[in-house]
């Protein structure tokens, strides 16, 4: 795979994850407050800049070596991975309403994988 091809399939992830992670990533508001928040900051565009670059990476193992099937199951899966671990952590130690706070959080993040993995599917697949 040539550099330049992972630089433009890079290109459509990396806009998705600037902009989709300030969806629900306000879990400890005020309850009943909407799930829809946008702030940013410069380190956590950058490290959404970083984290678009290693699914492309990942992506591009998947799609180059073990082919093209099955990529929604894989990166649901890899999105279940990223978004819950931390999450179930936290759970313990917020009451009740914030409990549904967190799932929707860790769900949107699951789904913004599984996006990337579709937009990865239409460019390296």
């Amino acid at each position: 795979m040539s550099l330049g091809r992972l630089l433009l399939a890079w290109l459509p992830v990396a806009a998705l994850f600037v902009v989709a992670p300030p969806i629900g990533d306000r879990w400890e508001g005020v309850v009943g407050q909407g799930y829809f928040v946008w702030s940013y900051s410069r380190w956590e565009v950058w490290w959404r800049l970083v984290e678009a670059a290693v699914v492309v990476l990942f992506g591009s193992l998947w799609f180059d070596t073990l082919g093209a099937g099955g990529w929604g199951v894989l990166f649901f899966l890899v999105g279940l991975l990223v978004a819950f671990p931390r999450r179930l952590v936290m759970w313990q130690y917020v009451e009740p309403p914030r409990r549904r706070a967190l799932l929707v959080h860790a769900g949107l993040d699951v789904a913004r994988y599984v996006a990337a993995g579709g937009l990865l599917a239409w460019r390296l697949g």
